[in-house]
């Protein structure tokens, strides 16, 4: 039985090729689509995983207000652990520094070096391919680097007892080769540097400091505590009251945020760099059902607008004695070999496809078919996808009644049509809804690059100052002020997307309670109001004729609203700020200085005496000439370091860049949704002009014109996307409307948008319909009218 199922199948299928090659580039580009999507969210979601102890380990995060920060101080892991049972072990971690490696005739500048506490390793699973994991970061002249690094620097994985030399002053003996860093870890490196190599000149490790928040703390919690909510927020409330006992007095919430959790659900400040989204996993989630949803739609669209061709051949089989369930075992069976076809098609696409994904999502996808977890999930997508757009055709085929088929008297009954009608607007409806994504994502990243920051970011140039740098500024000042190229310049201490110091220690003017917000600050220079192009409201900015400015304050509107004072009064009132204590001299006009994903911080600035970053603002269209003139000014200034600078406006542009890949994600999958949609509406719009043929010359031969016949054809399929574009405009409303409140700057959504996204949907529609619209209407009626 089985055996003739399958033939009857193949011969439907080699009988009618179009229809077949409908159904199969549908279904074949449905499942490519949902499978690199699930590709991608089954990479979001292994984060950190591979940990051994992953469901024990815990960071330790706080929050003052509306600032949250990923960094805990440097006495927190050990103090904690010492104190509380619950607490099995602890490590702290540094945020990634720049260095300069050398080795040999190799010296290159690597930017993903951290120190690490000596238990790191066993703590966490990162494999040790060379060494000993007991000793490895214990010695503060030892390090371990990734086995890519080894190569890189030595030529071979062996590396154990070479010597590195960093930023030109010390040797460290390589004691290690670690296994290069898995990408699904949200902790990214090529080096580990012994905390203790840090701790000879920190000032925070010597004392083990509660009141300087720079490090990432990771704790590993016993197995009852980490399964228990209620004992980890009584852990949290013990943490607190032992943060309290070491004389703090600034208002904290801790929290434990698990290991697995950290790559989509951080919404951090001063955190690691990389982070997913948990919101964009669910949305590519349900985009990816969708489009398979959409692909099983055109299949039973097809199946059921055919019904009538197959009407003999499901009455002769009931005669013969045919039960139902035997019908519908044969329908599915025939989508179930549509349904594996397709997913052999499937596999291919991805293949092809995966490189220009792999582009698209910047992660290091694959697919391999020998691995047992994912030969069974494609084989359940493929079963999924062909009992599901299997299912009512073979129940509505099984359904039919013998005598009527065979008397001729069969009509398609209206259920049929309705049901395949709800099938077409399902398909515009997730169509449209994934075109208004892909406008809103688009209209809110050139919004964001549009927005006025408060300064003016075009052709600013900057030059991080390490290296020899440091000790000769003033010799960097002039070589800087005598090039015109480079004569309009600042320094300051951070990069305005990167202002990484804050501190709940200020006390002004007027202020009653002690101070709990956390107010950032940043270092500028004399000529920053004219580099940066920014706007002083009130007093003055720094001045080389003032010698008091080392010990004034400039402050910016959001901070003079939270120290209650105006544009009239705050100018000449005192302000300290780390126990040093001085006068403010200025308001200046708000600017942001992060994410546009978070609300305007207040912020002080003081003069910048010990150095940081140098900004220069080029004059358009010679930027080639100024990054050679800063070139030759770090070769006479700092042979030994590389050259390193970067564009501003890049670096602004970076902070969006999980929104630029998601709206480049929407623009591919909402593309294809159409195309698998125009797919299955060509099958309908060929198979009703076919049904309709004798019509059309009869009415062709009564004086019908062909537009007359096009817009005849065409408006039933019309009003069927206008019925969709009124169901998918409050759901594309409500969802984008959602994704927007993640910023805390956004576009406007406006009608037009939805409108927009409806045109286009129509427009494409109608296209694809026109083909056979036009075929119908220019066919001779001769024709059509001869056996009658």
């Amino acid at each position: 039985m089985l055996k003739n199922y399958f033939k009857i199948a193949w011969r439907n299928i080699v009988r009618q090729k179009a229809y077949a090659a409908l159904n199969i580039a549908g279904l074949s580009i449905g499942m490519a689509c949902s499978i690199l999507i699930l590709l991608w969210v089954q990479n979001e979601l292994s984060y950190d995983r591979f940990h051994s102890k992953a469901d024990q380990i815990f960071r330790l995060t706080c929050s003052a207000g509306d600032f949250r920060a990923a960094v805990s101080a440097a006495g927190m892991a050990p103090n904690l652990q010492a104190a509380l049972p619950q607490i099995k072990s602890g490590v702290r971690i540094s945020k990634r520094i720049p260095m300069i490696f050398e080795a040999g005739e190799k010296k290159l500048e690597e930017k993903r070096v951290i120190y690490a506490d000596s238990n790191f390793l066993t703590f966490f699973s990162f494999p040790l391919l060379a060494g000993n994991k007991a000793t490895a970061l214990h010695d503060p002249g030892t390090i371990l680097i990734t086995e890519e690094m080894a190569v890189k620097y030595f030529g071979t994985s062996n590396a154990v007892g070479k010597t590195i030399r960093i930023d030109n002053k010390e040797n460290f003996t390589v004691d290690g080769v670690l296994a290069n860093t898995p990408p699904n870890s949200h902790l990214q490196f090529d080096c580990l540097i012994p905390m203790k190599t840090l701790a000879r000149t920190s000032t925070d490790l010597q004392n083990n400091t509660w009141n300087n928040f720079i490090f990432f703390t990771y704790l590993e919690l016993d197995a009852q505590t980490a399964a228990s909510a209620p004992a980890r927020q009584n852990l949290i409330r013990q943490i607190f009251s032992i943060f309290k006992a070491h004389g703090q007095v600034i208002k904290l919430n801790f929290e434990l945020q698990a290991l697995t959790d950290i790559h989509l659900h951080s919404n951090y400040q001063l955190d690691v760099a990389g982070h997913g989204n948990i919101q964009y996993v669910n949305i590519f989630f349900v985009i990816a059902i969708f489009i398979l949803v959409v692909a099983c739609i055109n299949f039973m669209n097809l199946a059921t607008a055919r019904s009538e061709r197959r009407a003999k051949e499901v009455g002769l089989r009931k005669v013969v004695g045919a039960n139902r369930y035997q019908l519908i075992f044969q329908f599915l069976g025939e989508s179930l070999i549509f349904s594996f076809l397709s997913l052999v098609i499937a596999i291919g696409i991805v293949f092809a496809m995966l490189p220009i994904f792999k582009m698209l999502t910047e992660k290091s996808l694959s697919i391999h078919l020998l691995d047992g977890k994912l030969l069974l999930s494609l084989i359940g997508i493929a079963v999924l996808t062909g009992l599901l757009s299997g299912s009512y055709p073979a129940l509505f085929l099984s359904g039919f009644a013998p005598v009527k088929v065979l008397k001729g008297k069969l009509r398609v009954a209206g259920g049929n049509l309705i049901f395949r009608n709800a099938l077409v607007v399902t398909q515009f409806v997730v169509a449209i809804v994934l075109l208004v994504g892909t406008a809103v994502v688009y209209k809110q990243l050139d919004f964001i690059k549009k927005r006025n920051l408060g300064f003016d970011k075009s052709n600013m140039l900057y030059l991080p100052m390490n290296g020899d740098l440091w000790g000769k500024q003033q010799a960097l000042k002039l070589s800087l002020e005598q090039n015109p190229l480079t004569a309009n310049f600042t320094i300051i201490s951070y990069l305005p997307t990167a202002v990484e110091s804050g501190s709940v220690d200020v006390v002004w003017d007027g202020q009653t309670i002690a101070n709990q917000v956390v107010f950032p600050s940043l270092d500028v220079d004399e000529n920053f109001i004219g580099v940066f192009k920014t706007k002083v409201l009130a007093g003055r900015g720094f001045d080389k004729s003032f010698a008091g400015d080392s010990s004034s304050y400039m402050i910016n509107e959001k901070a003079m609203q939270i120290m209650g004072m105006n544009i009239g009064n705050a100018v000449g009132k005192s302000l300290s700020l780390g126990g040093m204590k001085g006068t403010i001299i200025g308001v200046i006009k708000d600017f942001h200085f992060k994410s546009l994903q978070y609300a305007m911080e207040p912020l002080i600035l003081r003069k910048n005496t010990w150095g940081g970053v140098v900004m220069v603002r080029t004059t358009a269209g010679r930027n080639e000439q100024t990054i050679k003139a800063l070139e030759k000014i770090n070769q006479e200034l700092n042979p030994s370091f590389p050259f390193r600078f970067g564009f501003l406006d890049k670096d602004l542009d970076n902070l969006y860049r999980s929104e630029q890949q998601m709206g480049n994600i929407f623009n591919l999958f909402a593309g294809l949704a159409i195309f698998i949609s125009c797919l299955g509406l060509y099958g309908l719009s060929a198979f009703m002009a076919e049904q309709r043929t004798k019509e059309i010359g009869v009415r062709k031969v009564l004086g019908a014109t062909v537009a007359g016949v096009v817009g005849l054809l065409s408006q039933d399929f019309l009003k069927l996307i206008l019925v969709a574009i009124v169901i998918a405009s409050p759901i594309a409303w409500y969802a984008m409307n959602k994704w927007l409140q993640g910023f805390a700057y956004q576009t406007t959504l406006e009608w037009w948008v939805i409108a927009l996204a409806a045109i286009a949907a129509t427009g494409i529609a109608l296209f694809t319909i026109s083909f056979q619209s036009i075929k119908a209407a220019l066919m001779n009626p001769v024709t059509s009218l001869r056996s009658e």
